[in-house]
C-alpha cells in the first residue's frame, strides 16, 4: 500500500489555494458595477430618459447626483437600467412582499362529524358550527359514521347529507360529492 508523500500535500494545499470559491448568489437585480454591459439604456430618477450611453458615463452621473445604477430590464439590448435609490428600493419591495403575504387568505378544511341518528338540537349546532365556518372562508368535510348495524341504513345517511346540502346551499357549494369509505360517508363544500 502506498503513503501519502510530501509532494501529495503540498499538490493538495496548491490546489485549495487556486480554486475559487463560489461567488455568493445575489438575489434581486444587477446594481452598479455588478453590470454587465459596457452601453446601457438609461432612465434617470424622475423617470426621463437619457438614451443609450456607456457604463462608465451612466455611473458617473448616478454617483454624482448620489444615486445607484439598477438593471430593471436585463433581457434588451442594451438592458434598461434606472437611476434611483436601492436601499429605498429594496425596503419598498420588502414592504410589499409583507403586504401581500399578510393579505394572503389560507383556505382550511374543517371537519364536522355527525351520526345518522343525530338529535335535531345536536344538528342545529352542527349547522351553526358549519355556516361560521364558511363566513370565515373555509371549507368543511362532513363526515358521517356508521356504527354497527348502522350500515345496513346507509339510506337514512344519504338523506342527512341531502338535507344539509340544501340547508346549505345559499351559501356553499358541492365540492366532491357523498361518497362512502369503508365506514365512513364523506362530502366536502366550499363557500360560494
Amino acid at each position: 500500500m502506498k503513503r501519502v508523500g510530501p509532494f501529495n500535500k503540498e499538490l493538495a494545499i496548491a490546489i485549495k489555494k487556486f480554486a475559487q470559491p463560489t461567488p455568493p448568489s445575489k438575489d434581486g437585480p444587477r446594481v452598479n458595477t455588478d453590470i454587465n454591459s459596457r452601453t446601457i439604456l438609461l432612465i434617470g430618477a424622475e423617470g426621463e430618459k437619457h438614451g443609450e450611453i456607456g457604463i462608465e458615463e451612466a455611473l458617473a452621473m448616478a454617483e454624482e447626483k448620489g444615486f445607484d445604477l439598477v438593471e430593471v430590464s436585463p433581457g434588451t439590448k442594451p438592458p434598461v437600467v434606472k437611476m434611483m435609490d436601492y436601499g429605498k428600493y429594496k425596503y419598498e419591495q420588502q414592504k410589499k412582499s409583507a403586504e401581500a403575504r399578510k393579505r394572503q387568505k389560507i383556505i382550511e378544511i374543517k371537519e364536522i362529524k355527525m351520526r345518522p341518528t343525530i338529535d335535531d338540537h345536536d344538528y342545529d349546532t352542527k349547522m351553526r358550527a358549519m355556516k361560521r365556518f364558511f363566513e370565515e372562508g373555509d371549507k368543511v368535510k362532513v363526515t358521517l359514521r356508521f356504527r354497527g348495524r348502522e350500515m345496513a341504513h346507509q339510506n337514512i345517511g344519504m338523506e342527512l347529507l341531502n338535507r344539509i346540502q340544501k340547508e346549505t346551499d345559499s351559501f356553499a357549494k358541492i365540492e366532491q360529492y357523498p361518497r362512502l369509505e369503508g365506514r365512513q360517508m364523506q362530502m366536502v363544500l366550499a363557500p360560494r
